[in-house]
């Protein structure tokens, strides 16, 4: 057969590549002497570059102006007339040009770049990519945009794929300028595969690259419903975040770390973290890293803090005083998840509590609450405050230091989820007369009243709640008894079609009352009698024993009165 001649321009390529191919299989590998079984070899893969080079042949029309074509074929032809040049050599029966190890050598190199260049084809045929300017085009004059997008992408997850590193890196530029765009365009590229397809690459690029991959998945992080597809990427992607958060640069750090907060929700993905070292270089950021990188790393720590197995790791790690520190000095967010943290950390574990007091965390939440405006950024500071104050021992000390006094602007706020924060402290404080006292005297009653009447659950149960501490106290049940909405709101909560409220808390405010004839008539008035009774039929904490209150009263509608 007559060899091939000078390489063509890249319309060519195909028919170039196609007539080297041939030549190779039927001419020289035939005359092979030396390293026949590394030949044998080729040749298996040479038979699978023809069948891509057929499949390519089917998509001619879009090759010539296709980029990506365009370098495959090129890499191919000059890999084919290398191996021609190499099978010459290795078919003289008397002795080889250059040597056997220089050979033997040459010969690895060309399985090496055969290897690529078949794994480039399957890519480039996979992915759709030469039908994707003709696409292109129709899609625009229909103005199909969501289309233009969808191929978009997937042209460029095609070039991450293939071509040289330079190229690799335009096209990663370029994706995420479009991530970037919007969150429309998140999800389109989500749902051409976008995630797996970096976790992938993660693996296998340069730290520059890297970094730039970490920081577009970080951007899908961003959106809320695309969450649920980084977390089934699983360890994968969680030990190459740990590896970023290890040496990486302070961006790449700050953007793994978003990743890391939008998957530590998961036990799972909490426990594998906190196994692989994940907690020490989270509190080495903490400690030296960015400010906006120190924000990110307390707010995964914020998370992981949460589940029971993994608050031993924090203290291995010594990381109270750090978020100590970072309470203090560290950007806004920052502050709030290190303050976050160490709510999570002392939630339900005495020793800890006892432990994070022991090391000023008292006066830590007293300068954070100083110097927070009243707002969303207290709502750690009073979940943090409400979780000390169970342990009693350390509740006296909250107390001493005026704590109590310090709720009520709280529950008057306009953020619902500190006001329910706040009645939670109100809760807790409110073991002891003193504070109970305070708090009734500082207008809390009066306040927690009107969170009765909230449009949320959560906040009418947490001032229900709250009322049945502070009612204990004489002086307080004086002050509810004169609010015009307080025993009425405190009834209707009573309602057994209102679900997924625990009904014990407005029984226990109402025991508190049912001693003055006034307050028991304003019960039976709003219709507490018949709610008692089915709540007693579903063995409601408390129902039956103030029904039976009421009935010794003879108040019922059906008794005569005295």
């Amino acid at each position: 057969m007559k060899e091939p001649s000078t390489p063509p321009e890249n319309h060519d390529l195909l028919n170039y590549s196609t007539q080297l191919l041939t030549s190779l299989l039927e001419t020289h590998l035939p005359l092979i002497y030396h390293f026949k079984t590394k030949w044998s070899s080729i040749r298996t893969k040479l038979t699978s570059l023809q069948s891509h080079l057929a499949d390519l042949a089917d998509s001619s029309h879009s090759l010539s102006s296709n980029s990506l074509s365009i370098s495959v074929l090129s890499s191919l032809s000059s890999a084919l007339s290398d191996a021609i040049s190499l099978a010459g050599k290795c078919s003289d029966v008397n002795s080889l040009p250059d040597g056997k190890l220089r050979t033997q050598s040459d010969i690895d190199s060309l399985c090496s770049k055969l290897d690529r260049i078949n794994k480039d084809c399957e890519i480039l045929l996979r992915s759709g990519v030469l039908v994707g300017d003709s696409a292109v085009v129709v899609s625009k004059e229909n103005n199909s945009v969501k289309e233009v997008y969808r191929i978009e992408v997937r042209n460029l997850l095609t070039r991450l794929q293939i071509g040289t590193t330079e190229s690799k890196n335009l096209a990663m530029d370029s994706l995420l300028g479009l991530l970037n765009e919007d969150d429309k365009n998140v999800l389109r590229a989500v749902d051409q595969g976008v995630v797996p397809a970096l976790v992938r690459l993660l693996d296998s690029t340069s730290p520059e690259m890297r970094e730039k991959i970490v920081a577009a998945i970080a951007r899908v992080s961003r959106v809320d419903s695309c969450k649920n597809l980084l977390i089934a990427e699983g360890l994968l992607l969680l030990n190459q975040l740990i590896r970023v958060i290890e040496s990486g640069s302070g961006s790449a750090k700050e953007k793994a770390c978003a990743v890391l907060e939008a998957l530590s929700f998961s036990k799972e993905n909490a426990r594998a973290i906190g196994c692989r070292g994940g907690i020490s270089s989270l509190l080495e950021i903490c400690h030296g890293g960015t400010p906006s990188s120190q924000a990110m790393a307390a707010g995964v720590l914020r998370n992981l803090a949460q589940f029971e197995e993994i608050k031993e790791n924090f203290v291995e790690e010594n990381a109270i005083p750090v978020l100590f520190a970072l309470s203090d000095t560290g950007t806004t967010l920052a502050r709030e998840n290190a303050i976050g943290c160490l709510s999570n950390l002392v939630y339900n574990d005495e020793t800890l509590k006892v432990l994070v007091a022991r090391e000023g965390g008292v006066e830590s939440l007293k300068n954070y609450w100083d110097s927070t405006s009243i707002g969303r950024g207290l709502e750690p500071a009073v979940e943090f405050l409400r979780n000390l104050a169970s342990y009693h021992p350390i509740g006296e000390v909250l107390i001493f230091e005026g704590f109590p006094l310090r709720l009520l602007p709280l529950l008057n706020c306009g953020v619902l989820a500190v006001r329910i924060a706040a009645a939670g402290a109100v809760y807790e404080l409110g073991f002891c007369s003193k504070a109970r006292r305070e708090m009734g005297e500082c207008g809390c009653v009066s306040a927690l009243v009107r969170m009765l009447d909230g449009k949320a659950i959560e906040e009418r149960e947490a001032a229900a709640k709250a009322l049945s501490n502070l009612l204990v106290c004489t002086f307080n049940r004086k002050i509810f008894r004169k609010e015009e909405r307080g025993i009425v709101s405190t009834v209707q909560l009573l309602d057994p079609f209102s679900k997924n409220f625990d009904k014990k808390w407005p029984i226990a405010v109402l025991a508190t009352l049912v001693s003055s004839k006034k307050c028991r008539k304003q019960m039976v008035g709003a219709g507490v009698c018949v709610y008692l009774l089915k709540l007693g039929e579903l063995k409601v904490e408390g129902a039956k024993k103030l029904l039976d209150s009421l009935d010794r009263g003879k108040l019922w509608g059906v008794f005569p009165r005295s």
